[in-house]
């Protein structure tokens, strides 16, 4: 390939997002009811989520069309560029070919616009007038905040602590779309408050910022709740990342032998991965490899149990790797990754032995994501330094054997406000962080009385 990016026209993005419940070896358990710990059913989610995307989450369909209204605010952006990083295999000196897809070039920065302007879409269509939302690094609560003024819906952003006070400008980004945004815990809600009464100095956490989002939307006729990953149509509407890649991969005349991407929930590894997962199906030899940070090592430490989604215990029960709905993880920078559980179609794969997991530390990330941008210019944000550097991983494992591999990963989004992070690592004020453990356990003996995975 001669090229240095392939470029899809506004006619070639995908008219159908791919459903890979349709496709899996075997199914998923079942999402329990909170409270009679029972299957849910449709109903059960309705005061949270429009009906379209209640039955997107449960379709077996394994095509869902994409509404015009939908492609056309994607043409924004879509299709992304796909990368052919040579200026880095040159840097490493390694025969592997590296390809990358790059969503940075959304409005909001990341890969998160692909799924806020479909809910966004289908909550107008169900004549809602407020969504509330939580956000971890800013990213998802920046591109609901787009999503809902592109269709002038009320939005109302739980942004966790920690990034709340790391990343001012992500802030800013939210409120010129027009957004209402808090730091959480917040005084705004019950579950904001009862944690601010124990933990004063909370740094908050993913699942803290959800309990105040789902309470808030429960308690008014007016208001449903979006969330920006984990939910299976969630994943879905981010296969367009994927369905382009191999329209791309395939003008390069090339297929990968290994497919990574960064994952706190899921969602832009799933985007990428899924697609690619339906040619494993079939007996494509593929590798897939989920990057998780070490402060935060669900998929690699974590049980794989029924646990709930939200600190306050409002979500249903699903089956994944977690490491407890009250963790609170350490504040590492890559506040998009600090969730304590994981998807729960990923957390399956991941079972199946299908998704293979590794975690990395901080400082050996960021470094990976420096080098990645003194070679190819782009500054990765800091989530997608964990699949730049397991993109670089493999690619000297190839040079250490010898042995020519074509490694793609989804570089999900661009670190234009996270630079106080970048500072940080240049002035030594990183540190990394293991997670003790004694999280493990109390992981364990939180969910020990819930009920079992069959």
């Amino acid at each position: 390939m001669n090229q240095t990016k392939v470029v899809l026209s506004e006619q070639e993005i995908p008219r159908q997002w791919y459903n890979i419940i349709a496709d899996l070896p075997q199914p998923m358990p079942p999402v329990l009811h909170p409270g009679t710990k029972q299957p849910i059913g449709p109903d059960d989610l309705a005061p949270l989520f429009p009906m379209e995307l209640i039955k997107q989450e449960v379709s077996a369909d394994p095509w869902i069309e994409i509404p015009e209204p939908i492609v056309e605010i994607y043409r924004l952006w879509r299709p992304s560029p796909l990368y052919r990083a040579k200026r880095l295999e040159q840097a490493l000196d390694t025969p592997a070919k590296i390809y990358y897809k790059y969503e940075g070039v959304s409005p909001a920065g990341s890969h998160k616009p692909n799924t806020a302007i479909a809910q966004a879409y289908y909550n107008k269509q169900a004549g809602v007038k407020r969504i509330t939302t939580e956000t971890g690094a800013g990213q998802w609560g920046s591109a609901l905040s787009l999503a809902c003024n592109f269709f002038g819906i009320e939005c109302k952003v739980y942004m966790v602590k920690i990034s709340y006070q790391q990343k001012p400008y992500r802030k800013s980004m939210i409120r010129a779309w027009g957004a209402d945004i808090v730091a959480s815990p917040s005084t705004d809600t019950n579950a904001g408050r009862k944690v601010l009464e124990q933990y004063p100095d909370s740094p908050g956490s993913l699942g803290i910022a959800i309990s105040e989002a789902v309470e808030d939307a429960a308690t008014r006729d007016d208001t449903k709740y979006s969330l920006g990953s984990v939910l299976n149509h969630v994943l879905m509407h981010q296969t367009v990342i994927g369905l382009e890649a191999k329209q791309q991969m395939e003008i390069a005349g090339d297929y990968p032998d290994v497919v990574i991407g960064c994952v706190g929930g899921g969602s832009n590894f799933a985007g990428l991965v899924f697609p690619f997962l339906k040619d494993k199906f079939a007996g494509q030899p593929l590798r897939a490899v989920a990057v998780e940070p070490t402060s935060c090592p669900t998929l690699t430490r974590g049980p794989y149990a029924y646990d709930f989604g939200d600190e306050a215990q409002m979500t249903p029960l699903v089956a994944m790797y977690t490491l407890g709905h009250n963790f609170v993880p350490p504040p590492i920078h890559a506040g998009g990754l600090r969730y304590h559980g994981m998807a729960p179609l990923i957390s399956h794969l991941v079972r199946l032995k299908i998704i293979e997991a590794v975690a990395y530390q901080q400082l050996e990330i960021f470094k990976s994501g420096v080098s990645f941008a003194r070679a190819e210019g782009i500054i990765p944000a800091p989530e997608s330094n964990h699949a730049v550097h397991a993109a670089i991983v493999e690619a000297l494992k190839a040079k250490e054997s010898g042995q020519s591999k074509t490694i793609l990963f989804n570089l999900s989004g661009h670190g234009h406000f996270d630079m106080a992070s970048y500072d940080a690592y240049f002035e030594g004020r990183l540190v990394d962080h293991a997670l003790p453990e004694s999280d493990i356990q109390n992981a364990l003996d939180l969910i020990k009385n819930y009920p079992p995975v069959e």
